[in-house]
């Protein structure tokens, strides 16, 4: 079949390229009028911090199980300041009457005094409000939350109001893979010595990647695809596209160097190097695909979505890449100095959006003048000269693969004790989520996580929540017990007293425990490990009821064990 593919794409180049363009047109215009329904559902079959978001949500309305943002906000005159009590209270219910809210939750209701620092320096001075919207609730509805919280923010001296929390962060596109891209291109030129040869696999991974993210953005309406999906394709099809598109591409100029014409070339790569593409990118897929078994939501939007763009860039190296191949024909093996600067210059404008730098991306314009250029000026159209190659057993791979065969044992030991060196630090691995800790200093987000600590201590950020049903027969007072249990370990630093879920006829209690170092220090872990093993289960024994415990934190630990 292979030694037929090739041919056959070979002679039918304009018919293959026209596909590919087809296809590429058709499934991006599919996406951009359908749009994306991009959502992620962290929960965790069987994990106990599920079982502890559904008992809140049955019992408690969702408390602390959807998705909730905070406003917090700072006044050196003091947060009860009447002319700032009467300026955040209008932003609340601003806030509130926006679209996809749930609810906010003042500091100055009755009954939450507790959200305002009442120690240390900053007592009185800082306080928040919660914001809750639904669980499902779709990324570009809750940054229009947060617009309404900057635009609404009061003007007023000594006042700072910042939004808090993930689902209001402003999510910025990651930009290595332009970068890589950027070096690829030179790397590839250097490797080639053509910017033809150079292209190709460049082109073909930009193919697979721009309609396996348009099959993501499809996949979103099927399955619970994550936002951060696409990126995740485009990382890993750009990386396996140029990598199998390389392995082809130096098979057939190898061909050509051995006196094949340019048809028996493209039949002999795809019959070796494209059976080797085919293999490699179908275990990519298989293991991509095996997340599915996790049976974790979002995880398998994750795994078909990038197992789609790998299998889209494996079907253009075979198909796609051939015909180019036959478009390009023995000029893969010419390159004029137009094309070489030009292709310098699309380097560093990839360098200048990558790293945001404006005054790099003069490159790209500079790279078209000299296209153009190129066309009239006949210093540009001198072809760049190439060495002669080595023969082979004076080439540097040559020999230096002589070296390690004269004396295998001395360089296989070596390189496994190099390798065992390098892998030290995954001793200590610690795997978990980011959080808003994470974020850059001068992000709104990192801010409202400062403000916090600063007013009421490190671990306010990742609260553990300790959620149980009431036995038949007993008063939230009967289990006083847990609270007192919970406040005795010495890495608790506060613990509210049981809220029921309803005052008259209460079916579950809630507790709010903080602990004394934040969400990602080692002694929280340590702290919902010692709970559950320790602490409570006596605890459950005696009450005759299950305590759960939950919140993002032990949501993370889960999902830590589970991965």
């Amino acid at each position: 079949m292979f030694s037929r593919l090739g041919p056959w794409c070979h002679d039918r180049r304009a018919l293959v390229l026209g596909m590919w363009i087809a296809a590429f047109l058709l499934t991006n215009v599919a996406a951009g009028v359908v749009g994306e329904d991009y959502k992620q559902d962290f929960s965790l079959p069987g994990a106990e911090s599920t079982d502890g978001f559904d008992l809140l949500q049955a019992e408690f309305g969702g408390q602390g199980a959807g998705q909730t943002g905070t406003i917090v906000f700072a006044a050196e005159q003091g947060v009860d300041d009447p002319e700032v009590r009467t300026a955040m209270e209008q932003l609340f219910a601003e806030v509130a009457a926006a679209e996809g809210v749930s609810r906010v939750e003042s500091p100055y209701e009755p009954g939450n005094e507790r959200f305002i620092a009442s120690q240390g320096p900053a007592a009185g001075q800082i306080a928040y409000a919660n914001v809750e919207l639904p669980e499902d609730v779709e990324f570009a509805t809750a940054g229009d939350v947060r617009d309404v919280i900057l635009d609404g923010t009061p003007e007023i001296d000594g006042l700072r109001v910042e939004p808090g929390g993930f689902i209001f962060a402003e999510f910025e596109e990651p930009s290595s893979e332009i970068i890589g891209l950027a070096f690829a291109i030179v790397i590839l030129i250097v490797a080639f010595g053509s910017v033809l040869a150079m292209g190709l696999p460049v082109g073909v991974a930009l193919f697979g990647i721009g309609i396996g993210s348009a099959l993501v953005v499809l996949c979103s309406h099927i399955l619970q695809v994550p936002d951060f999906a696409p990126f995740l394709g485009v990382m890993i099809g750009l990386g396996v596209g140029i990598d199998y598109a390389l392995l082809i591409v130096t098979r057939h100029r190898e061909q050509l160097h051995a006196g094949h014409d340019v048809r028996e070339s493209v039949q002999i790569a795809i019959d070796t190097a494209g059976r080797s593409v085919v293999f490699a990118g179908a275990t990519v897929v298989i293991s991509l695909l095996g997340m599915l078994l996790m049976g974790v939501s979002f995880v398998q939007g994750l795994a078909v979505g990038a197992a789609a763009t790998v299998a889209v860039t494996v079907l253009a190296s075979v198909t796609l890449l051939p015909a180019l191949l036959a478009f390009a024909g023995t000029r893969i093996e010419v390159t004029r100095w137009r094309g070489l600067l030009a292709a310098g210059f699309v380097a560093v404008a990839l360098v200048g959006a990558g790293l945001e730098l404006p005054a790099l991306m003069v490159g790209l314009p500079i790279a078209l003048v000299l296209l153009i250029a190129g066309l009239f000026v006949p210093a540009l159209k001198v072809e760049v000269p190439h060495r002669p190659p080595k023969p082979r057993r004076q080439t540097l791979a040559y020999r230096w693969s002589r070296v390690i065969q004269h004396r295998p044992w001395p360089y296989a030991i070596g390189a496994t004790a190099l390798l065992v060196v390098l892998a030290i630090p995954v001793l200590s691995l610690r795997l978990n989520f980011s959080d808003e800790s994470n974020f850059p200093q001068e992000t709104s987000t990192k801010q409202a996580y400062d403000l916090l600590v600063e007013g009421f201590g490190e671990g306010f950020n990742g609260p553990l929540l300790v959620v149980a049903e009431l036995p038949e027969g007993t008063t939230p007072e009967d289990l006083a017990v847990v609270g007192e249990a919970l406040a005795g370990d010495e890495d608790v630093v506060f613990v509210t007293p049981p809220v029921p879920n309803d005052l008259e006829a209460p079916t579950a209690v809630l507790w709010t425990v903080v602990p004394t170092e934040g969400p990602q220090e080692d002694s929280t872990s340590d702290l919902v490990n010692r709970l559950r093993a320790d602490a409570l289960p006596p605890l459950e024994e005696q009450l005759g009821t299950e305590l759960l415990i939950t919140g993002q934190v032990a949501a993370s630990l889960d999902f830590s064990d589970i991965l």
